[in-house]
């Protein structure tokens, strides 16, 4: 593809095309988290580095002639890599791909005050957006969650990434046992007052595998119940709307044109690649959308990709059915909703014909969906009881 095609796709493409590049290690495991993090006692930082370098070219492969609008840093916790080894990562995507003169390259970090130190570091080797996981400003929450920093320090790398990044997001989780709307109402005052453009503000739930669900089982936890919870995402939603800070999607928060332009593409059904362990990638090959998987464990990815370049552990073409559901069930979350023209793109149909009459029409009859000729979007009421609304939708 030439450069001129290039800027054409980016002139009419909203999407973009993002890659992902998972770094797999945490120091300690939060009890809530079922992502792929692993603790290890000693990381090989340069043995890892060459691995997710020769993953980046083999994928360079898997969707080429594209411009790279976002890169994002994810684990894990990608604060963990020096910045030398983000610099080289950042470095081997710029020769395998374009990149966008506007890209956002984001990399999530712990607000600890040893990872906060490397942040000039990493604005030198081209990151341009933070997204720190704060998850509390609150010392005796943020034991309960089991964080390795404190909320001074928490406050103190916020202060530093707005010194460094010229974009910065942070993570808040709520509706915590006993939590009530005045202390959320009174933390997301403060929040406000460190944030920026951008905020992450997530309801806590109990996932299978982790310790919260295991302590969730033998009824010593108890998180608040339906209408508690309730509460507390309105109080959100009241909070950060009068603060110009509206939902874009159902946890993220931004001020108009702050969105994070990397998620964006996933929520919209655009093209990603994944790189190291557990990454997913979705690339669109000849009209097909193609679900790639690498190996989830880190020492079997590593291995694979040290003997045959790759730690690729399945590609397959996602069936129009089940398309026509990943369209849905992202596009849903964000307050814009499905344009129709878009879902069409993304999934060969049009949003009536594939759609069953019979569920959809109780869902806008209820109040909870909207549809008209621009496209499909979830109501606030909706959005509020979203996975409800796409069972009903897709079952």
């Amino acid at each position: 593809m030439t450069a001129a095609a290039h800027i054409a796709v980016r002139q009419t493409d909203d999407i973009g095309f993002g890659i992902y590049v998972h770094w797999p290690f945490c120091l300690q495991k939060c009890p809530y988290c079922d992502f792929n993090s692993h603790v290890r006692e000693g990381v090989d930082e340069a043995r890892w580095r060459a691995a997710l370098l020769t993953e980046i070219d083999h994928a360079a492969g898997e969707a080429p002639d594209r411009t790279v609008t976002s890169v994002f840093f994810g684990g894990g916790t990608p604060s963990l890599m020096g910045p030398a080894t983000v610099a080289a990562l950042i470095e081997r995507l710029a020769e395998r791909w374009p990149l966008d003169p506007d890209v956002e390259i984001t990399l999530e970090a712990n607000p600890t005050s040893v990872e906060a130190r490397r942040f000039a570091g990493y604005r030198a080797a081209g990151v341009n957006r933070v997204s720190l996981g704060v998850q509390s400003l609150d010392d005796a929450a943020l034991r309960f969650l089991g964080r390795g920093h404190s909320a001074a320090e928490a406050r103190t790398a916020v202060a530093t990434a707005h010194a460094h990044f010229e974009r910065v997001s942070f993570d808040l989780i709520y509706a915590r046992p006993g939590q009530t709307t005045a202390a959320w109402r009174a933390e997301l005052g403060e929040a406000l007052g460190l944030a920026g453009e951008h905020l992450s503000l997530y309801q806590l739930t109990i996932e299978p595998g982790t310790r919260f669900h295991n302590l969730a089982r033998r009824g010593l936890l108890a998180v608040p119940d339906g209408d508690a919870a309730a509460a507390l995402y309105d109080t959100t939603q009241e909070a950060m709307d009068a603060a110009g800070l509206p939902a874009y999607e159902i946890s993220n928060h931004a001020r108009p044109g702050a969105a994070s332009r990397h998620n964006l593409t996933y929520w919209r059904s655009g093209d990603y690649v994944g790189i190291g362990p557990g990454a997913h990638g979705r690339v669109t090959d000849r009209g097909a959308a193609l679900a790639v998987r690498r190996i989830r464990s880190p020492e079997r990815w590593l291995a694979a990709v040290e003997r045959g370049g790759v730690g690729t552990e399945e590609c397959i073409a996602v069936a129009p059915d089940d398309r026509v559901a990943e369209v849905l069930m992202m596009g849903l979350r964000l307050t814009e909703g499905v344009p129709a023209d878009r879902f069409r793109a993304r999934t060969g149909r049009a949003i009536g014909e594939a759609l069953e009459p019979a569920r959809l029409a109780p869902l806008i009859e209820g109040g909870l969906l909207e549809c008209d000729a621009a496209g499909l979007r979830a109501t606030a009421a909706g959005r509020r009881v979203l996975d409800a609304v796409l069972g009903a939708l897709l079952a």
